[in-house]
């Protein structure tokens, strides 16, 4: 803003925040993505989405998850299903894992720098470009791979 010098201008500005989560987990070796959306982030959540993450793999399935130690990851009160491993990643070391890929290429291609009317249709654009990008397999493997964890054929 330009102000005659010694001036207070007055200006508009935002105070006042709303925010939408996407939690997700993807699999570079099948290309398979899950997540959930929702207006705040918590140890419910993340057991919520757990949970339905837990019911997405098949019987014969296994997950590891490479998770950062943000506080609701690591609560006591974190239900973590039978069939999920956590593998907890070294402190600021968001590189190592590879869902960070595609929140970079999420955002680069659809959320980042643009003005959202309301709530909801931020909601709608981050769900609809989940379901264009994430659904599509052979994207998932190529952007979340990373070289130092070996997949199986």
């Amino acid at each position: 803003m330009w102000a005659k010098c010694g001036s207070r201008p007055t200006a508009v500005r935002q105070t006042e925040y709303e925010y939408l989560w996407v939690i997700g987990a993807a699999s570079p070796q099948t290309g398979q993505a899950e997540a959930i959306l929702s207006p705040v982030l918590n140890t419910a959540i993340i057991n919520q989405f757990l949970d339905q993450f837990s019911r997405t793999l098949a019987a014969d399935v296994h997950a590891a998850l490479i998770w950062d130690g943000a506080g609701f990851h690591r609560s006591n009160d974190l239900v973590v299903p039978a069939n999920i491993t956590l593998i907890p990643l070294p402190s600021y070391s968001p590189e190592l894992n590879g869902i960070e890929n595609l929140w970079h290429y999420l955002r680069s291609h659809c959320w980042s720098n643009r003005a959202y009317r309301d709530y909801d249709e931020l909601f709608d654009v981050a769900s609809k470009s989940w379901c264009r990008y994430c659904l599509d397999t052979e994207l998932i493997k190529s952007v979340c791979a990373k070289n130092y964890i070996p997949t199986r054929s």
